[in-house]
């Protein structure tokens, strides 16, 4: 007999560190962009483990990876070889434009992967340069759980818990060209941001900012890393979104799809920054393991082919413009942004944006609420027209008042 929601809420309440504020629901399972909880309801997905199911639920290629790999090889360490790791970082650096891969667990451990290698780059021998070690990072972001990442991350609300943090990092007003100018001097090694800010509200960056960032990064010998943890790996409808600004970055972080589920974060460097390490200054006892890795070519041979591609960028269009279809018949609706299938409907009132995420989740849609006042939407790659189509009714009744079982 299947546990029951009660059953598993007490045991939680019993056993469990206390940091999360659950949603009453128990899934049981998911089939495509639909999950299906204990009592047999039906919800579709918006939000796909916040943008870890890009290839949705029960994906067949993602099985059949899992399956086959789990029946030869689950881990084997880092003191040795395995067939996945090479031919994964190989498809990555194809993709990416960059040359090397490090795999971890999770996107704050590449985060802070990322930050230890841009202070070993600024003081490699090799490089002839000063040693630097200051951090330029961005107002609004968020880069993990873990000291490093919360140290680099802006909002004051995650770091205040645990402070004091890390010294050497100075924030920048995200998008400011002349506060990026003014901060910036010969003794910054980074400067690090998230080419689409997730949870501080999907902002994106501006051209001109990231385009200077890159030129005065080049200019003084210090490093570009961009965070796509979670606006990577086609969910903007190219392969990186950095791509459709046509700048190339140092150091790239991405973690959430990679392995269609299963823990499995990299950093994305150039050769010139990868010698930065020695064996010896980083590892990791998971990352990398070959089930993940099995999973994660598969993910990338489905988001290799140009027409998965392009269906997130018609249906995130689609979408887009559905959702700014609503602007002209509601108040309370600010703005709408983002790229792809990552999408936000920013609203005037952070009550309103959480009675509708309760409110949508009671007639079968998941959504989440970031940044107080937004609506984040990020479906699976897979979501249809007809599933837009249902979400924009239902938020066009929520918005005008619409009770929740409407």
């Amino acid at each position: 007999m299947n546990p029951t929601l009660d059953h598993v809420r007490q045991q939680e309440s019993q056993f469990l560190v206390p940091t999360y504020d659950r949603v009453p629901v128990l899934f049981e399972r998911g089939e495509g962009v639909y999950l299906f909880d204990s009592e047999g309801r039906r919800y579709v997905d918006f939000l796909s483990g916040i943008g870890v199911n890009a290839l949705g639920h029960g994906h067949p290629a993602i099985q059949a990876a899992i399956a086959a790999q789990a029946g030869r090889l689950i881990h084997v360490s880092n003191l040795f070889f395995h067939e996945h790791q090479a031919r994964l970082a190989a498809k990555l650096a194809a993709l990416s434009g960059l040359d090397r891969a490090f795999f971890c667990n999770s996107g704050t451990e590449a985060w802070e992967c990322a930050l230890k290698l841009a202070r070993a780059y600024a003081r490699a021998p090799a490089a002839a340069r000063k040693p630097k070690s200051r951090l330029l990072v961005m107002t609004n972001s968020f880069h993990g759980r873990t000291l490093g990442s919360l140290a680099t991350t802006g909002n004051k609300k995650y770091r205040a818990p645990f402070a004091p943090m890390l010294p050497g990092v100075t924030f920048v007003t995200f998008n400011d060209v002349r506060d990026l100018e003014a901060k910036f001097d010969d003794s910054v090694c980074a400067v690090g941001m998230e080419t689409i800010q997730g949870e501080g509200g999907v902002n994106p960056v501006s051209p001109a900012f990231i385009s200077r960032a890159r030129a005065l990064t080049r200019e003084a010998g210090a490093l570009l890393i961009l965070d796509e943890i979670q606006c990577g790996l086609g969910r903007t409808g190219a392969m990186f979104a950095y791509q459709k600004y046509g700048v190339a970055p140092d150091v790239v972080t991405v973690a959430k799809p990679l392995a269609a589920g299963l823990p499995l974060g990299a950093v994305l460097a150039t050769h010139a920054v990868a010698a930065a390490f020695r064996p010896g200054m980083h590892g990791t006892t998971f990352g990398g393991g070959p089930l993940a890795c099995a999973a994660a070519i598969a993910f990338l041979d489905e988001i290799a082919n140009p027409e998965m591609r392009e269906h997130v960028r018609e249906i995130g269009d689609y979408f887009r413009d559905q959702l700014l279809a609503l602007k002209p018949r509601h108040d309370g609706l600010v703005d709408v942004r983002g790229a792809g299938l990552m999408l936000a409907a920013e609203l005037e009132s952070a009550d309103q944006a959480k009675s509708i995420v309760a409110a949508a989740l009671a007639r079968g849609y998941i959504i989440n609420r970031t940044h107080d006042t937004v609506l984040r939407f990020l479906p699976p790659y897979l979501i249809q027209r007809d599933h837009v189509d249902g979400l924009v009714a239902v938020l066009d009744d929520l918005l005008s008042g619409g009770s929740v079982n409407e």
